[in-house]
């Protein structure tokens, strides 16, 4: 891994140069803000993913057509509190409608906007409102606008995600910021939420997509809260070339920098997801060690954090390496369960051919805590993977049965 010298910094999406953003109230919602715009005052390099699920919905559609017109990107608007997914015609047309309310707005080409939805599924969209909320976002962008916008995205959320970092690349200062919603239908490709990334960094658009696969694999598509894959998912990085830096080559040390901290700020923020899980208390963290290789240990640590019967054992503080031993077992991979070793934080549990190491008291104090680490040891080689994930608890239940009131 290289050593990168990182500093954190405030701002979220508008810290690095160039940026405006801004959230506000548009009526999508009874009460919350619900419409967001982060503008890049000069055309950015554009790159994204988007979610797997087959069932996608009419923003995913339309910023998928906009990235095959032009790699360019002037403007992301965004709104919560619906979804705009399983629309149909209607909900493309509304789609491309918030295109040509922000592009207007905000005198752009037409194929310099993507949009974004969030909220609950079915539902049509109040286009009137949306539109009038874009042209009267659109004159109060600000740099100072990051926390309205990223409150403006959140749907069951308890709080707001924005991570910002800078470090030097040559000469030059380069910032990365960010900002993400998710608290449920959380789960592995994505790990269903949006995420908004923006850069000052000089990068051309294969090479930050490039980037921005690699660091999603190792952040968003390593969280879970509940197993569901939602409709909507989708981060996307803006890179506008104001730092001035030399171009960011592929194969590069200074590529490699890149890359370390945009994996660091989407590491963070998909941390801070999968704590905010719906109705949950505490962040477990599921890290394999001693696998045959990376995909094996992604697959096990995967398999433990999906488990809702290991989630509700760690919300109930019960050290019940069991469970844990059994979703790797049913996980796919090649090993032998005599070889395995657990532990909670820094304390043994499990030994090889069975040995018990568990001390139950010590066990309920580690699986109280807010951060919980399971380890997991395949002894079947040198590669390991992480995962994050909650806690499962009755909140989560009571949240979702009524969503949609």
């Amino acid at each position: 891994m290289i050593d990168l010298a990182l500093n954190e910094c405030s701002g979220g999406v508008t810290a690095p140069q160039g940026y405006l953003a801004g959230g506000l109230y548009s009526g999508i919602r009874k009460v919350k803000k619900d419409l967001t715009i982060i503008h890049s005052t000069v055309p950015a390099d554009v790159a994204a993913v988007f979610t797997l699920n087959k069932t996608q919905a009419a923003p995913i559609t339309v910023d998928k057509l906009q990235l095959q017109k032009s790699h360019l990107c002037s403007a992301i608007v965004a709104n919560s509190g619906n979804a705009n997914a399983c629309t149909g015609e209607r909900g493309l047309n509304d789609a491309w409608a918030m295109v040509d309310a922000a592009a207007e707005s905000l005198n752009l080409p037409r194929e310099q906007v993507m949009v974004s939805s969030t909220g609950v599924i079915g539902q049509y969209m109040p286009m009137d409102k949306i539109a009038a909320g874009i042209r009267q976002l659109s004159g109060q962008l600000s740099r100072n606008g990051n926390k309205d916008a990223a409150e403006a995205i959140m749907t069951t959320d308890t709080y707001s995600k924005e991570v910002a970092v800078q470090f030097t690349l040559g000469s030059s200062v380069v910032t990365i910021g960010g900002m993400a919603k998710g608290s449920g239908m959380i789960a592995p490709n994505m790990a269903t939420m949006l995420a908004f990334l923006t850069t000052d960094a000089v990068i051309a658009h294969p090479v930050l997509q490039k980037a921005l696969r690699h660091a999603n694999d190792r952040s968003f598509n390593r969280i879970t809260v509940d197993g569901d894959m939602s409709t909507n998912d989708m981060a996307m990085i803006l890179a506008n070339g104001t730092a001035k830096n030399k171009p960011i080559k592929d194969h590069s040390e200074e590529y490699q920098m890149f890359l370390a901290a945009l994996e660091y700020v989407m590491i963070k923020l998909a941390k801070m997801i999968a704590r905010d899980g719906e109705g949950a208390t505490k962040l477990i963290e599921v890290l394999v060690t001693g696998a045959a290789s990376e995909d094996e240990a992604v697959c096990a640590a995967r398999a433990v954090a999906n488990s809702n019967l290991v989630k509700t054992a760690v919300h109930g503080a019960d050290a019940n390496w069991g469970r844990i031993l059994a979703a790797v077992g049913y996980s796919g991979i090649d090993f032998n369960p005599d070889d395995v070793e657990i532990s909670f934080g820094d304390m043994s549990v499990l030994k090889k051919n069975y040995e018990v190491t568990l001390d139950e008291e010590k066990a309920k104090h580690i699986l109280s805590q807010e951060n919980v680490v399971i380890g997991i040891h395949l002894h079947r080689g040198n590669q390991s993977a992480r995962f994050w994930t909650c806690d499962l608890t009755k909140e989560y239940v009571h949240i979702n049965a009524s969503y949609r009131s």
